[in-house]
């Protein structure tokens, strides 16, 4: 039986992938939760990438954040692991195949309270890992009492205030040595977007704090992660563009007001300042500029600091190019004459 009308093409991307493959599950999480909206936009970036599903680990701990691998790449290699122990999952996963694209999910517990001994050695490594914080200073999973990344006065929907400073993760990466960090808001769909599509062609740690505001727990009058309160006191510190390497970079702008980084695999962050002394690439100035809009009780949001020529874990250990997990016995495993050397070099 005949049509008279042929069916519509989908949409496609660079490798002849359809947008499906890089979908997961239903979520499960409250409705308009941000970070649903984040889900969305890892969809998006690793789809206009063009990157195969299959070469992607998801990682993550314990919490609603953690739950979000479930909800993308449906085709990508998953590990759920113990609560704030995803860093060293991520690491002996990285190490034992370099070929593999790591996105780490996080929350600001996961990250900020059980996790942060993991989070501190995992920036100052610089390991190749896109690291997500879903951040939405609030234990959503356990009725939303003040997470360390709650801010100084914030409050509960009971009035309860929060009296304890708080734990800045951004500022934090970049002391530790985190060669990229940034910071977005769940409902920016154009920023976030662009600082994930930069981050997937980073080759070290980029760290991504996003604003992902908790409607059920965090989301009222008086709470400094709401969305009314994030759309109030964002803090942009440009306009966001990202060419990647295999599209023609061929952009015009006008000299002085766009900052070019050339990442590590030849795509450009483009970066229209609104501040016309920021630079992302000076560590003392993005540190300034965090501690700055935390004295205004706002929050900078944007590549705040990136590093694209800075060695990561994988050349410090100095590492073979095949993946360690494809290589034989007999590459991995010392002779008994190497063996025998090595211990009489400690007698």
């Amino acid at each position: 039986m005949g049509t008279t009308a042929s069916s519509p093409r989908k949409k496609v991307n660079r490798i002849g992938l359809e947008l499906q493959p890089y979908r997961g599950r239903k979520t499960t999480l409250c409705a308009g939760c941000g970070h649903n909206a984040i889900s969305e936009r890892i969809i998006d970036a690793f789809f206009e990438m063009g990157i195969e599903p299959s070469r992607v680990i998801k990682l993550s701990g314990i919490g609603c954040s953690s739950k979000s691998p479930a909800y993308f790449l449906g085709g990508a290699h998953g590990f759920n692991g113990v609560h704030g122990r995803m860093p060293s999952i991520g690491t002996g996963a990285i190490l034992a195949n370099r070929k593999m694209i790591a996105i780490g999910m996080s929350g600001d517990g996961d990250t900020g309270a059980i996790g942060i001994g993991q989070f501190v050695h995992l920036m100052r490594r610089n390991l190749p890992i896109i690291y997500i914080i879903e951040d939405n200073g609030c234990y959503g999973l356990t009725k939303g009492q003040f997470s360390p990344t709650a801010d100084l006065g914030s409050k509960r929907k009971t009035g309860v205030v929060n009296d304890l400073p708080p734990v800045d993760t951004c500022a934090l990466a970049i002391e530790l040595g985190a060669s990229f960090v940034a910071r977005s808001f769940s409902g920016d769909k154009k920023q976030l977007t662009a600082v994930l599509k930069a981050a997937l062609s980073h080759r070290g740690t980029a760290m991504v704090d996003v604003i992902s505001p908790c409607v059920t727990f965090n989301d009222h009058v008086g709470s400094t992660k709401s969305y009314a309160y994030a759309r109030d006191h964002d803090e942009p510190l440009g306009e966001i563009n990202f060419v990647p390497y295999f599209e023609e970079i061929d952009i015009d702008y006008e000299p002085g007001s766009t900052q070019v980084v050339k990442m590590h695999d030849g795509s450009q962050l483009l970066l229209k300042k609104l501040e016309a002394d920021y630079d992302p690439t000076d560590r003392l100035e993005a540190l300034r500029v965090l501690h700055e809009t935390s004295r205004r009780d706002e929050f900078a949001t944007g590549v705040i600091y990136v590093e694209p020529d800075k060695i990561d874990f994988i050349e410090v250990l100095n590492l073979v190019e095949e993946p360690l997990a494809t290589l034989p016995l007999e590459r991995v495993r010392p002779a008994k004459a190497a063996f025998d050397e090595i211990m009489e070099g400690h007698r």
